[in-house]
């Protein structure tokens, strides 16, 4: 019963370590993987980077073309912010 109290504030820390840091991240994958599946060509995007363009096409290796005030650019899906392009497309909507 001794060992058991003295394990306990351990087993209690790794409890809160996965409660408030863990489970959080897991939660936050999960959406970018959804919001990445759910890209469609003509949406218009912001990436890691800060630069706003529209996507021309989605590839099947994890790619996609963005049309940029630049020119056309090949981008890693996983370079386009869920949080900022969800921000832009809601603000356009309510406009």
């Amino acid at each position: 019963m001794e060992q058991l109290q003295s394990f306990f504030p351990l087993i209690l820390l790794f409890m809160v370590i996965y409660l408030f840091m863990i489970r959080p991240q897991v939660k936050k994958q999960k959406q970018e993987k959804n919001f990445v599946s759910e890209l469609k060509k003509g949406m218009k995007v912001i990436t890691k980077s800060g630069l706003h363009a529209k996507v021309l096409d989605l590839n099947e290796d994890g790619t996609c073309l963005l049309e940029t005030s630049a020119g056309k650019m090949k981008f890693e899906t996983s370079a386009i912010s869920m949080d900022m392009s969800k921000k832009l497309n809601s603000s356009e909507n309510k406009k």
